[in-house]
């Protein structure tokens, strides 16, 4: 298991150097965030954001995430030249040493919340999610702004491509993400980049697109759309675990030889279709954040783990899900639950 921790580049309060400070962690996972989604990113620059990493005294370990093109999940436009650039873009990250890079499917929006700041009772605040607020939401207001969301588009672009999603089913965008994997893929194998999908968050429909990486059900028909171990699966317990019927102990176990990078937090559900961001530990929210991560030492995981949304703690303020103190005790917690259950199995 290799501990890491995300880092949004130079504009990120949270330095490289606060990073380094957290005891286990070595790894680095970043991306190149000003390159426009589907236009292939220069092996200098990658050479640029892997040499500033080790110059801190850590490591370039993940790519989260290569975006991919509109265009490709609706399967129109110039799928075919954005699918070559990704791939040209795998060539090049391959040439600098990266060995796994995550990404996701996710028509339009990545994850989304409907506060981003919602108080709770220790003083702290948190990412939530209430299925009323996102119902009476526009997504053509502008409203929301999360990490990881594609910002480029004008009101008039937004509309334009939601209009577009009206005429695409989920059988379609499972139709367009094999005819993704399957030049993807081939790609992968020859450069040796494992390439791990992350589910949908949260993992139903929302704002009426589809969304289909939500469950063991559609995590078996993902991996069976090109079996081959570089298609692979990022196991993010939060995004999964929001739903009950999803169990991520069941889910270790049933894919690990396909699990190449593990994202481990705690939600708390607070109603149907409804939870809020909490704490690692296991107390704190309805995961069983002990049990996951016995799972993965039973597996012998030995991919890249990384504590993933934090709450905002002790006053900081920054980039909502991801500042320092938060993320840092949940890395620290995870270091001693792995330690305690490899002890326990040796």
């Amino acid at each position: 298991m290799k501990m890491t921790f995300r880092w949004y580049g130079k504009d990120d309060p949270v330095t490289l150097e606060k990073i380094r400070q957290i005891p286990g962690v070595t790894g680095i996972v970043s991306a190149i965030y000003d390159i426009p989604v589907g236009e292939v990113w220069p092996l200098e620059r990658i050479l640029e954001l892997k040499n500033e990493i080790e110059e801190a005294g850590l490591e370039l370990s993940v790519i989260e995430s290569v975006p991919v093109h509109e265009d490709i999940k609706t399967g129109d436009g110039d799928r075919d030249r954005y699918i070559e650039n990704y791939c040209e873009t795998l060539r090049n990250l391959s040439k600098a040493g990266i060995d796994c890079v995550c990404y996701n499917f996710m028509p339009v929006f990545d994850w989304t919340r409907s506060d981003l700041a919602h108080p709770l009772g220790d003083g702290s605040n948190a990412l939530i999610y209430d299925e009323k607020t996102v119902l009476n939401m526009n997504p053509l207001t502008g409203e929301l702004s999360l990490p990881g969301w594609d910002s480029s588009y004008t009101k008039e672009g937004m509309k334009a491509l939601l209009e577009k999603y009206k005429s695409i089913s989920e059988e379609d965008l499972w139709n367009n993400l094999k005819y993704f994997l399957d030049r993807v893929i081939k790609v992968a194998e020859e450069v040796k980049i494992k390439m791990a999908i992350h589910p949908d968050d949260p993992p139903w429909n929302i704002f009426g697109l589809p969304r289909i990486i939500t469950n063991k059900q559609n995590l078996e028909k993902f991996l069976k759309l090109y079996d081959s171990p570089y298609n692979g699966l990022t196991l993010c317990s939060g995004s999964l675990g929001v739903d009950p019927k999803n169990d991520i102990i069941d889910l270790i176990h049933s894919f690990a030889d396909r699990i190449h990078f593990a994202h481990i937090r705690n939600i708390k559900i607070t109603g149907e279709r409804c939870f809020e961001e909490a704490a690692h530990k296991t107390e704190c929210g309805s995961l069983d954040i002990f049990g996951i991560v016995k799972a993965y030492v039973d597996e012998d995981f030995d991919g890249y783990v990384r504590p993933d949304h934090g709450r905002m703690i002790w006053g900081e303020t920054g980039k909502p899900g991801y500042g320092l103190y938060d993320r840092a005790l949940g890395a620290v917690y995870l270091n001693g639950l792995f330690e305690a259950c490899e002890k326990l199995k040796a």
